[in-house]
């Protein structure tokens, strides 16, 4: 299990701009250093901050240097460890407030350079009536609630976990498996942290950003941090019908097919702006909504959709107050008759509070969007939406996998996303540091069509680069939106992404290549280490559909993580999705972080399969690197045993343009 003691500082301020992810890295960097030279100097410090993300690019050792000097009339000044911390958060505001990199502190992506987290009470208090209305009757967590907004209970119970994993199957329903969640009133430091665990690679499956926070800054109660991931969470489950597949009816918005590619590549916030604009300008209100902040404080665009919107509560008064709070009060009484009231104040309306904005608009679409789309309109985004199923789950994989890299561009609708390169360079430079040339990339908006086109050239030269097989593949397929290369290809980076990571495991690997019959053979020696008798032939073993095996091999590397007794015989369908859901959960409880489906695992996926054994592998072997579960030797042997058949197996896999 993934420890949770973390890197605590003398100085509460200081420890406070940091998540304990990012004092872990720092930490390392800084006794690595350390370890060389016996002891840091001021003088040391240009090439170590050099290289660090936010300034590295932005300050040159030289400039570090001369910056010091004037700080440190003796450079041979001994730096401790909270002193490094201080010079490397001033020297990422010098760089932001050059125009450069921009610190983000995990989901709510705040700069370092104001000293203390602020929490908006308005949001807190809008989150909060959210849980007591919809988890107040759930079975454990109903005697904990209601909770008091103008207190920190929120945070408190938070602590645990439980709340957060609740949230996130609220929002899309059986992520989590309830059963394997830790719910009792006093948990201890390792049941907690396993909740935590769950938690965050649950939230990252169902498209949070988490990046840079760890378990244990919820443990520790980061309000900040807390409020982020509560939000996110509750943003998606408000904004889950914002698209075709859930309403067909928003065809009604765009005019021809090539409009409605475009509307399903939108982010939701986009669509809901989309809908609003849509009905405003029946109204014949003039201005367009472009955000949910400075556009809507005058509440005016609100009393003419809601107008619009209910007819039978319709008056005039809205519009003629001219004193905004007063006029944000008559629009919540008017929205209440549509029993829409439940995330906003007029304050909040007045001031212009973005996401509380988005969560009134998002709950006035809920309960009437007002879209009527005729039969063919509706049978065009119906067929148009509707991928075969099989894509469908591998784009959403691939989508939830590159939101959790960390890249600046988030990715809403993958096949849309990629086809100006950009976030596949993006994705390539996490995957393989300094492979992309970015001054020969274009960043979108990209006007020029052959700009997109050098940018997915690029792509695939980085892609042969790194021995992917990219067969008769050009760089216009990618701008195309050729979906059958475009999973192909990024199956086949995040494929060398998890070979990189078991490589860098020097003491599993010494260094050499892993390929995918190592990671079959660890796979099958670790089960029957155990005493299991279960094996996988390989990864579309069909046997596998039952979960028995993945299980076992849970068990064999944390002995305690599997309840047996939730166990099914997985001889039924139901049963085999009650075990699969169960080995997902476990799995992302013990720390691994995957993406695949229940259904994955029951129709026996191949490529997800090996993500599954390459993620429970790696848990393994970073956590309990005194384990050499496989002799090099054997590995080769099987290498070379089995080497042809999963060859042919990944080559099935490749991009080719046949």
């Amino acid at each position: 299990m993934s420890g949770f003691v973390g890197v605590h500082l003398s100085d509460p301020t200081l420890q406070s701009q940091f998540t304990q992810v990012e004092l872990r890295t720092l930490d390392s960097k800084y006794h690595s250093a350390k370890a060389q030279c016996g002891i840091i100097t001021a003088s040391d410090l240009p090439p170590i901050l050099g290289r660090l993300k936010g300034i590295s690019g932005i300050h040159t050792e030289d400039d570090i240097r001369a910056e010091l000097e004037e700080s440190y009339p003796d450079m041979k000044h001994e730096i401790d460890f909270e002193s490094f911390l201080r010079e490397y958060l001033a020297f990422q505001g010098r760089a932001a407030g050059a125009g450069g990199y921009k610190r983000t502190t995990s989901i709510l992506r705040q700069s370092t350079t104001t000293l203390l987290h602020t929490i908006s009470q308005s949001e807190k208090a809008s989150y909060v009536a959210h849980i007591n209305n919809h988890l107040g009757e759930d079975k454990f967590l109903k005697q904990f609630l209601p909770l008091d907004p103008s207190t920190n209970q929120l945070f408190e119970l938070a602590k645990d976990g439980v709340l957060l994993c609740k949230l996130i199957n609220l929002a899309v329903p059986g992520t989590i498996d309830e059963r394997a969640i830790n719910m009792k009133k006093t948990l201890n430091p390792w049941e907690r942290n396993e909740n935590h665990t769950l938690c965050l690679n649950s939230a990252k499956a169902i498209g949070c950003t988490v990046v840079n926070i760890g378990t244990q800054d919820l443990v520790e109660g980061r309000n900040h941090l807390v409020m982020g991931l509560i939000s996110q969470i509750i943003k998606i489950q408000l904004l889950a019908d914002l698209n075709l597949k859930k309403t067909p009816q928003l065809v009604e918005l765009v005019e021809d097919s090539n409009e409605v590619e475009e509307l399903m590549s939108l982010a939701p916030e986009k669509v809901l702006l989309k809908w609003m604009n849509f009905h405003l300008k029946k109204t014949g209100y003039k201005k367009e909504v472009t955000n949910f902040t400075t556009d809507l404080k005058d509440g005016e665009a609100y009393a003419h959709l809601l107008n619009v919107l209910a007819p039978e509560h319709s008056t005039s008064s809205t519009l003629e107050t001219k004193d905004p709070t007063k006029r944000a009060n008559l629009i919540l009484e008017q929205a209440e008759k549509l029993d829409c009231k439940d995330y906003i104040t007029p304050k909040d309306i007045v001031d212009g509070s973005a996401n509380l904005n988005i969560a009134f608009v998002a709950q006035i679409f809920q309960h009437r969007n007002g879209l009527t789309a005729d039969s063919e309109k509706l049978s065009m985004a119906e067929e148009i939406a509707e991928d075969d199923t099989q894509t469908s789950r591998e784009e959403r994989c691939f989508r939830l996998w590159i939101n959790s890299l960390g890249v600046d561009t988030y990715v809403n609708n993958l096949f849309e996303d990629v086809r100006t390169g950009w976030v596949l360079l993006e994705v390539l430079d996490k995957v393989s540091p300094q492979s992309v040339k970015w001054k020969q990339a274009t960043k979108p908006p990209i006007k020029m069509p052959f700009r997109k086109v050098e940018n997915c050239n690029q792509v695939i030269q980085i892609g042969k680069e790194l021995n992917l097989s990219l067969v008769n593949v050009a760089g216009n397929d990618i701008v195309q939106g050729n979906k059958k290369l475009i999973i192909a290809f990024l199956w086949q980076l995040m494929r060398f992404s998890m070979l990189q990571l078991l490589k860098n495991l020097r003491s599993f690997s010494q260094g050499k290549e892993i390929t995918d019959a190592d990671i079959l053979n660890w796979a099958n020696k670790k089960v029957k280490s155990a005493g299991k008798s279960s094996q996988m032939e390989s990864f579309k073993d069909k046997n596998l559909s039952n979960g028995i095996f993945f299980l076992e091999l849970l068990t064999a590397v944390e002995p305690r993580v599997v309840n047996w007794k939730l166990v099914t015989k997985g001889e039924t369908d139901e049963d085999k999705k009650l075990n699969a859901t169960y080995i997902i959960t476990t799995a992302r409880k013990l720390g691994c972080s995957i993406f695949l489906l229940p259904e994955d695992i029951m129709e026996v996926n191949q490529k997800m399969i090996l993500t599954l054994t390459a993620s429970i592998m790696y848990w393994s072997l970073h956590n309990k690197p005194g384990q050499r579960d496989i002799e090099q030797s054997s590995s080769q042997s099987a290498a070379s045993a089995e080497g042809e058949g999963l060859a042919g197996q990944v080559s099935n896999l490749s991009a080719d343009k046949k």
